[in-house]
């Protein structure tokens, strides 16, 4: 099953745009992974299965108007999410130079007026809310909390791609949801002001 198809089989349909861009995303990644190390994702089936685990939600997730993904990496989940989201605002908060050069590079050459990039860490960002801010293999989740608070309110979502490790990681005092798939727990959070 390729990864259109695997998608539509779990229910989440996207547009052929969304195809096309991660076709080109692909092969921009590939290129630029051989000289500057962007990702572990090094053969086209591995990049299909990160592109699948970022896009996932869209199956659960509400519409929303602005998004922060912490720590971008090369675009896992916040790039993706972007092509999935057009009418979404999104925030990628990457401090290393070397990926959010090469984000800066996906945005222009795609021509992303939803997408803004960040070469800094989110704690150096003014605060501003989001409707949602996601964030994926960059922390525990206790040190996620605490980098989210200045970007959110009381109607944000904060979206945590996690390892089956979660359950340890999280307070029971928090209202909180865990998504499961094989590979992947997605811990969202509401109410977290």
């Amino acid at each position: 099953m390729d990864l259109k198809q695997k998608l539509e089989h779990d229910g989440i349909e996207l547009s052929d745009q969304f195809y096309k861009f991660v076709s080109r995303y692909k092969e921009h990644l590939f290129k630029w992974n051989k000289i500057h190390n962007l990702t572990g994702a090094r053969t086209y089936d591995k990049m299909d299965e990160f592109i699948y685990d970022a896009v996932y939600p869209i199956k659960f997730l509400p519409q929303v108007d602005t998004l922060l993904d912490i720590g971008t990496g090369a675009g896992f989940p916040g790039m993706i999410l972007a092509f999935a989201l057009p009418n979404t605002q999104v925030t990628l908060a990457e401090p290393l130079a070397k990926r959010a050069s090469f984000l800066q590079y996906i945005k222009a050459d795609f021509k992303l007026s939803n997408v803004h990039v960040k070469n800094m860490r989110v704690e150096e960002m003014e605060p501003s809310c989001f409707d949602i801010v996601t964030s994926r293999a960059v922390t525990d989740t206790e040190l996620l909390l605490s980098l989210s608070r200045p970007y959110i309110d009381e109607k944000s979502l904060l979206l945590f791609y996690k390892g089956e490790r979660v359950f340890d990681e999280v307070n029971e005092d928090l209202n909180y949801e865990v998504i499961e798939t094989n590979k992947r727990h997605y811990l969202l959070l509401k109410d977290i002001t």
